[in-house]
């Protein structure tokens, strides 16, 4: 049997920078990918515009970790489009407001804007470490953000707001997340502010040629060390290490990290079996739901008109759209998304179904020249077989002060990395870097 010091599960940007740390550190490391490419929830497509990722692909200034391994890796980055009016599009009495009205009345900003000071004060005092030993945790993670949010929000239309901002940064809605995960997240990211804005946000820029170059450059320099079409499927562990069996055979090692989604992790066999609370927690983390598309156009015609590319509906099954048009190319391209309750029955639908119904959304957004869409690519992160949801994992009512304990602890020689188990940025690229760092330094240590 093959012998090496540690064993990584999955080629993502956690498991790859676990690798890179461990290996400078002079360690033997096998990292064994399920897939037939590296880089997990970050993927690519090549377009008559150029390459546009159909995973993760930002990047703000306070995620300090992947900028400076963007940097590292002799990658750089660019920003955002961000430039003219945005589209609204509320459900009220006038059912659709364009660029042309404001985008809420004066009453509905004004509990709207109160209501996100309160939750980030709210935010402030969760333990990043512990979440489950915040002095309020056990009333937070009793209820749902939607709970909460019908008993403290009383204009319409900010509720509507909020609502539709919850699948908006979760892939899921707000009745099915814990107040206390929400305000986790935030605290994790820093404020709502930075999870939603571009310019200081966590959509600031992007990266050059794709994120997906991020986890391509490390295991080029990990070389043999990375396998792909490699499935494990079974992790024996004892006192004096681990064997990790895969699909072509097995490997043993002192330690394993494990970089799957909570989820996943948990669908692997596990000799003896993993802890209850660990065993518990995986089936209790489900993955977001969202389908991100892309609609290539002969140009940015948007712009012309003095939008940014940028809607946000209550109301349409595309909630979001943004200017996601590469550099270098005469092109234009509008990125959306289906999330949430919107994506779980549209993924039943056939590619052309979905296009037609997300040209529909454009068009009421930006007018008759959305219709003349040259190309369309999507990626329906529900169907991956080796990720079952996108953006991340969340944590329902009840799990963070019942398991969250579970969540990052290693067992015995089992760790446990991956965007889900971060403690800052938690559930983006930056988190998972950050995981993967964490899990190395474990073993290291």
């Amino acid at each position: 049997m093959e012998r090496y010091d540690v064993v990584v599960v999955g080629a993502g940007l956690a498991g790859l920078a676990a690798a890179r740390d461990l290996t400078a550190a002079g360690k033997r490391v096998v990292v064994l990918e399920a897939r037939d490419r590296v880089g997990g929830r970050t993927d690519h497509a090549l377009t008559r515009a150029g390459v546009l990722e159909t995973g993760g692909q930002w990047v703000g200034p306070t995620q300090t970790e992947v900028l400076a391994l963007i940097d590292e890796l002799g990658l750089e980055t660019f920003r955002q489009f961000d430039a003219g009016q945005r589209v609204t599009v509320l459900n009220g009495a006038d059912t659709r407001r364009l660029q042309e009205a404001p985008s809420i009345s004066a009453t509905g900003g004004a509990e709207l804007a109160a209501v996100i000071e309160r939750l980030d004060a709210m935010a402030a005092t969760v333990s990043l470490s512990s979440p489950w030993l915040t002095g309020d945790a056990e009333l937070w993670d009793s209820m749902t953000v939607e709970s909460w949010l019908t008993s403290e929000v009383e204009d319409e239309e900010a509720l509507q707001y909020l609502r539709a901002l919850v699948p908006g940064i979760f892939s899921a809605e707000a009745p099915e997340l814990s107040l206390l995960h929400f305000l986790f997240y935030v605290k994790s990211a820093g404020s709502i502010a930075d999870l939603l804005r571009i310019e200081g946000g966590a959509q600031e820029s992007r990266v050059l040629g794709g994120s997906h170059l991020i986890s391509e450059r490390m295991a080029e320099a990990l070389g043999d060390a990375v396998r792909l079409g490699t499935r494990v499927h079974t992790i024996s562990h004892d006192a004096d290490g681990v064997q990790v069996v895969h699909d072509g055979g097995e490997v043993s090692a002192d330690h394993v990290i494990v970089t799957l989604p909570p989820t996943l992790a948990g669908r692997l066999r596990y000799e003896p079996p993993l802890p209850a609370a660990r065993d518990v927690l995986t089936q209790q983390v489900p993955m977001g739901s969202v389908i991100k598309v892309h609609l290539v156009y002969e140009r940015p015609f948007w712009r012309e008109a003095g939008l940014s590319g940028q809607a946000f509906s209550t109301v349409d099954p595309l909630s979001l759209t943004i200017d996601n048009t590469p550099p270098g190319t005469d092109h234009g391209v509008l990125l959306g998304f289906f999330e949430g309750r919107h994506a779980r029955p549209l993924s039943e639908l056939t590619p052309a179904e979905r296009q037609k119904i997300a040209v529909d959304c454009v068009v009421r957004f930006f007018g008759p020249e959305a219709a003349e869409v040259l190309e369309y690519v999507e990626k329906d992160w529900t169907m991956e077989e080796f990720s079952r949801g996108c953006y991340g994992g969340r944590l329902g009512a009840g799990v963070w002060t019942q398991y969250g304990h579970a969540l990052a602890a290693p067992v015995g020689r089992i760790h446990w990395a991956g965007a889900e188990s971060a403690e800052v940025w938690n559930g983006y690229m930056d988190g998972a870097v950050r995981s993967g760092r964490r899990a190395a330094r474990e073993i290291l240590g």
